[in-house]
């Protein structure tokens, strides 16, 4: 194999080819954002029976609902260090224990603190999962094809939430209810925890076959075994040539740490601020809220379980196919015009849904919502959950894995990560306060923050189509890129 000239790398990358076995071992990886999905979406169906089980007022619900959070904001704080010393793959296989036995531990809880410890270790797996994942597949992907290999995150996320409601709704509907009997004298609610075990078996099985990341490979001085990835997996055409570029972009720091994240902006880098605003505006949108308490809500409009059940899955099937679009777009669009739509769309969305439940009758759990404000309600949160996956789900999470510089990426990752964790966990635990006060008022709360993120995608995030992850150092965080080497 002949070195590719460097003078002619884009004429290179034009005629390379995606390889299947990127896309393959992309996939594999992706399985974690399944579990990712499934166990922060599992509750959703769980809550009012395990709220009745275990005697619960609305605050304690509120936590046991979000108290996975909380490990997931850990896992993600840690998973960077820990990926940076040990490898992505040994990460992912840790993961896949802690989903494990939090599926396991969850289902047989015998008290709510008990089931909240289960669902923290559990979080432990899911923050962990959501940071390695796009991290890998960012780093085996070709730069041409990086937006949609990674936007297989969100689709195994969006999959994982899907297969989540639709087996609660099947256990639900067999036992007659979710607080009902189910198989062997278990209520049908502790079956939704622990079938999560058997998604977390495979995921941990397919993590041992993967290849380790050839730019983990490349830091720790395994350059033969980082070639072997490059050539068999990524398809690259030079592959002398992209380890050089990759130890170009180490030599500077070659042991990573989270001081290397400091800056003279507040602290912090620059682009290591963007990254953690990116990732806490996409949860403070209140994305999460349809998916962790969408059941709950529509029964208080009118439905009863089953129908809030079904509407609450047809609402994920909406989301698996709006981010199957993302897929195909996001490497043609790029990531900032598609963003900026999903702001305007979000912003919209959220605002209909806040006029219709200002006409609610009742309070509580006597609340109802009158023709035709139902079927608004009903449109706009669907409508909220295509421009959402469309573009600020998926995109997000390309980006968070693509544009940090290649020496402070699991680290920077790590903190934007636990970021969006601390984000979903303080839209989850404050909703059912919230929606105390009305439901009008929390989705106005959301419909501010989607105008916000419209500004935010404006004035600093910067464009990472096309641009391969050693160039990422002269990314400007408004949006263009700075003029430097390899410009």
């Amino acid at each position: 194999m002949s070195p590719s000239d460097p003078q002619h790398g884009d004429g290179a990358a034009s005629v390379q080819r995606l390889n299947p076995k990127v896309v393959a071992i992309s996939v594999a990886a992706a399985v974690g954002g399944f579990l990712f999905g499934f166990d922060t979406s599992v509750i959703n169906g769980a809550v009012d029976a395990l709220s009745e089980e275990f005697t619960l007022g609305s605050g304690l619900t509120g936590f046991a609902v979000s108290s996975a959070l909380v490990g997931s904001a850990v896992g993600a704080w840690f998973a960077g260090s820990l990926s940076s010393r040990y490898g992505r793959v040994k990460v992912m296989v840790i993961a896949a224990t802690l989903f494990f036995l939090s599926a396991l531990g969850s289902g047989l809880a015998t008290g709510v603190w008990d089931l909240i410890a289960w669902r923290v270790l559990g979080g432990l797996g899911v923050g962990a999962a959501s940071i390695i994942a796009p991290a890998y597949i960012a780093e085996v992907a070709p730069a041409r094809y990086r937006g949609r290999l990674g936007s297989l995150q969100q689709l195994s996320i969006v999959l994982g939430i899907f297969a989540a409601l639709l087996s609660n709704a099947v256990l639900a509907n067999v036992a007659g209810g979710a607080s009902s009997t189910l198989w062997l004298g278990v209520p049908a609610w502790r079956w939704m925890f622990l079938i999560e075990a058997i998604p977390a078996v495979f995921y941990g099985v397919f993590a041992l076959k993967l290849p380790e990341s050839p730019r983990f490979l490349v830091a720790n001085g395994k350059l033969d075994e980082a070639s072997r990835v490059l050539y068999r997996f990524t398809g690259e055409l030079d592959v002398n040539l992209k380890i050089e570029q990759i130890r170009s972009s180490l030599e500077r720091e070659q042991r990573e740490t989270l001081r290397d994240l400091l800056g003279n902006r507040f602290g912090l880098r620059p682009i290591v601020w963007v990254g953690i605003l990116l990732a806490a505006l996409q949860q403070l949108l209140g994305i999460n809220v349809i998916f962790y308490y969408s059941t709950t809500l529509w029964q208080s409009v009118g439905f009863d379980e089953s129908q809030a059940f079904v509407t609450s899955t047809i609402t994920s099937v909406i989301n698996i196919l709006a981010t199957i679009v993302a897929i195909v777009l996001v490497d043609r669009v790029g990531r900032r015009p598609m963003l900026l739509i999903g702001s305007g769309g979000t912003t919209i969305s959220l605002a209909a849904m806040a006029l219709a439940f200002s006409f609610a009758e009742g309070s509580g759990e006597a609340v109802s919502l009158p023709d035709p404000w139902s079927t608004v309600a009903l449109i706009g949160a669907n409508a909220f959950v295509v421009f959402f996956a469309t573009t600020w789900g998926p995109i997000m999470w390309v980006m968070l894995g693509e544009m940090f510089p290649n020496r402070i990426r699991a680290s920077a990752l790590a903190v934007a990560g636990a970021t969006q964790w601390l984000a979903n966990f303080l839209v989850s635990t404050t909703f059912p306060a919230m929606s105390q006060i009305g439901l009008t008022f929390s989705y106005s709360i959301y419909a501010v923050f989607a105008a916000i993120s419209f500004v935010f995608v404006v004035r600093l995030l910067p464009e990472t189509k096309g641009i391969e992850l050693e160039d990422m150092d002269d990314l400007d965080v408004r949006g263009s890129r700075r003029a430097g080497p390899g410009s």
